[in-house]
């Protein structure tokens, strides 16, 4: 299968592409600017893809230009579906990466596809937004949109949370300035993450939104306590009110029972590697200045 790859490039990208190529899927990089509508629709129609895996987007949520996540999360989006709709032959799936982040704060836990959204950051409105959109082209177009929850690995930019520890903790530095840390959020490993995409594109339903979560959540907390007791090292844990968010989430956590039970319904398993093996990792590449 021909798998076109937006954001080939990014931290998921670049896994996702490795492990669609080692299944035997072609996967070619989108080149085009999304917010290009020109060059983005000539590259679609040159490539004319079997299935399409859409991960570019504004996805920090503390970027610094609050216009930027609805001119490419939203508008970019839309500019890569009208350029699919004008294809000859069809792609027979399109995968959205939308994100848990809008769901917002919530006091139901863990939570499901049909849980009412109600985002509070512009990175939540904006992947909303383009879920709304997309749906416009439900009957055009065979759409999947999956809603990952928290997820790592080595290769994530420093500017998260949990690649910010690791290479700190590597470093043994002094002191970590942090924001808040009474929060909890699922920390899933990227390689999962990937997995299910993968699995989503054969076995997933038209129409239907996933969330991509193991369901386990864990307090940041517990993660500094674990990567303490992997290094051997404690920092000084320094709270700056700057890097404290307005409208922070404070709980994530899903439920994965509609991804496990279509996957059960296919007789395949989504494989969760376990927290301190993803910290583990994260450690030895930030020690190396490799991501592995």
């Amino acid at each position: 299968m021909k798998i076109l790859l937006t954001g080939a490039e990014g931290f998921t990208g670049r896994l996702f592409a490795e492990h669609a190529a080692a299944a035997g899927h072609t996967v070619v990089a989108l080149q085009a600017n999304l917010t290009n509508a020109d060059a983005l629709r000539d590259e679609v129609l040159n490539t004319a893809p079997d299935a399409v895996v859409h991960l570019a987007a504004i996805s920090f949520v503390g970027h610094a230009h609050d216009e930027a996540f609805y001119a490419v999360n939203v508008i970019g989006t839309t500019n890569l579906l009208n350029a699919l709709v004008q294809l000859p032959v069809r792609p027979r799936r399109v995968l959205l990466a939308s994100s848990a982040n809008i769901y917002g704060n919530t006091a139901e836990s863990p939570i499901g596809e049909t849980h009412a959204p109600a985002p509070v950051n512009h990175y939540g409105m904006s992947k909303l937004a383009m879920e709304y959109m997309a749906r416009t082209y439900a009957d055009r177009l065979d759409l999947v949109i999956t809603r990952p929850f928290n997820y790592t690995g080595p290769g994530q930019d420093d500017h998260f949370l949990i690649p910010k520890l690791a290479m700190h903790f590597a470093a043994r530095e002094p002191s970590i300035a942090l924001g808040n840390l009474d929060v909890e959020r699922e920390f899933n490993d990227v390689r999962m993450v990937c997995d299910a995409y993968l699995l989503l594109l054969s076995h997933g339903e038209p129409g239907e939104t996933y969330n991509i979560c193991s369901g386990q959540p864990y307090a940041l907390r517990f993660v500094i306590d674990t990567f303490a007791r992997l290094t051997g090292y404690s920092p000084r844990i320094e709270v700056n009110p700057a890097f404290v968010r307005a409208n922070e989430v404070h709980r994530l956590c899903g439920s994965a029972t509609k991804l496990q039970a279509l996957f059960a319904a296919h007789s395949v398993t989504l494989l969760s590697p376990p927290l301190e093996e993803t910290l583990q990792r994260m450690l030895q590449a930030a020690g190396s200045g490799k991501a592995t």
